[in-house]
C-alpha cells in the first residue's frame, strides 16, 4: 500500500479533458510533480523469438517501467488520449496516474515522461489509506465524464474529465446488479462505453472479475440506456475478467487472467458479439490470444482500444505489480488485424 504522507507532495492530475481529445495538448498545472520513470523497451512478445503476429494480434512493442518512486505500480485500468500520446488511468490502491507515450519515428513505444499520480478522492473530498474503500480497478471516458468503477466498496463514481484529480465525484451510476451478488475482491472489475455506432450506441457496461450465479457464471450489467440490466459471461475456468473495451464495430474486448503456484501466470483476450449484451443473456466468445510466461506478461490487469487517423485498431494492456519486486510494471501494444483481413 502506498501510503499517503509518500504522496502528499504529488498534487492533482490536471487537463484531463485535454487528455481525452485529439488535442496533444495536455497542460499540467505548475505545481505537478512528474515521477522519474525508466523504460526497458520489450522488442519482442514471445521470449527468444522475433515473430509478430499472434493470431489476429501483431506485436508492436513495449516497456518494462521502473521509477526510485514508491508511487509507480498498482495501474490497473488505463485509457488513451484520441491520437494515441496521452493516457489517464487509475491504481487499484485509489490513485489517478497520467502521462505521455513517447513514441518512435514508426510509431513505436520507447519510452513514457510527464509521469504524475495524486489521490482519487471520494464523495467527501476525502482519499484513504483503506483499500477495501478506494479498490479503483477500472475506468471508461463518456463525454465529459470519466467513470471509475470500485470492486470492494462497489460502486461506479463519475467525475468531471476536465479534472478528475482535483475534484470529488458529481455522483454515481446504479449498479444493476444487486450489492449482495458482488463477491468480496471479486466484484466490478471491467467498465467500458460502448461506441456511438454500436448497438448500444454509448451506454456503460460493467463485467464483475468472479462474481458468479448459480450456474458459476460472471455476473455483468448494462448500466444505462434502455437495454440496462444484468446479463453473464461464461465463465471458463480458471480465467478470470480483469479489464474490457469495445472494439470499433462494438464487440467486446475482455481481458482475462489466470493464477496457480503450479502453473504460474498467464493471460487472454476474449471477443464477445456486442449485439448479444442484452438484460438476460449469457454470452461467450473466442479466445484471440493467450499468453504464460513464455511472453513478456505479468499480472495483465488494464486493456484499452484505440484507433489512429489512418483507421487502424491498436489494443494495449498494462500490468499491476502489486507494489511487488517479484512483479513487473509492464506497457504492451498491439495492433489488431482481426476486421482489416
Amino acid at each position: 500500500m502506498i501510503r499517503l504522507r509518500t504522496m502528499a507532495r504529488l498534487s492533482v492530475i490536471a487537463g484531463a479533458l485535454a487528455l481525452l481529445t485529439a488535442s496533444a495538448t495536455f497542460p499540467l498545472r505548475a505545481d505537478d510533480e512528474t515521477l522519474q520513470i525508466s523504460s526497458r523497451l520489450i522488442p519482442n512478445f514471445r521470449v527468444g523469438s522475433d515473430q509478430t503476429r499472434f493470431g489476429d494480434f501483431e506485436f508492436i512493442g513495449g516497456l518494462e517501467l521502473s521509477s526510485p518512486s514508491a508511487a509507480l505500480g498498482a495501474m490497473s485500468g488505463i485509457r488513451l488520449s484520441a491520437d494515441r500520446n496521452r493516457f489517464l488511468g487509475v491504481m487499484d490502491t485509489g490513485f489517478w496516474y497520467a502521462g505521455r507515450f513517447e513514441r518512435g519515428p514508426d510509431g513505436k513505444l520507447i519510452g513514457i515522461a510527464d509521469f504524475t499520480v495524486s489521490p482519487i478522492l471520494d464523495a467527501e473530498g476525502e482519499s484513504s489509506e483503506e483499500k477495501w474503500r478506494v479498490d479503483a480497478e477500472g475506468l471508461a471516458v463518456r463525454g465529459e465524464e470519466v467513470l471509475v468503477s470500485f470492486e470492494r466498496r462497489s460502486r461506479v463514481d463519475v467525475y468531471p474529465a476536465n479534472a478528475p484529480g482535483s475534484s470529488r465525484p458529481t455522483g454515481s451510476l446504479p449498479l444493476q446488479i444487486p450489492l449482495k451478488e458482488l463477491r468480496n475482491n471479486r466484484g466490478l472489475e471491467a467498465i467500458m462505453v460502448a461506441p456511438e455506432a454500436s448497438a448500444l450506441a454509448g451506454e456503460v457496461v460493467v463485467v464483475s472479475e468472479k462474481s458468479l450465479n448459480a450456474s458459476g457464471d460472471i455476473y455483468a450489467a448494462v448500466l444505462t440506456g434502455p437495454s440496462k440490466g444484468v446479463f453473464f459471461v461464461k465463465r471458463h475456468p480458471p480465467y478470470d475478467v480483469t479489464d474490457g473495451d469495445f472494439l470499433p464495430n462494438g464487440d467486446l474486448l475482455l481481458l482475462e487472467r489466470r493464477f496457480s503456484i503450479a502453473e504460474g501466470i498467464g493471460m487472454r483476450i476474449r471477443r464477445i458479439d456486442g449485439s448479444r449484451l442484452v438484460p438476460g443473456n449469457l454470452v461467450d466468445g473466442p479466445v484471440l490470444l493467450e499468453a504464460d510466461f513464455g511472453e513478456q506478461i505479468d499480472n495483465m490487469e488494464g486493456l484499452d482500444v484505440s484507433t489512429d487517423e489512418a483507421g487502424q485498431t491498436f489494443v494495449t494492456l498494462v500490468s499491476d505489480d502489486n507494489h511487488s519486486i517479484l512483479q513487473r510494471n509492464l506497457v504492451l501494444e498491439f495492433r489488431y488485424l482481426g476486421d482489416a483481413e
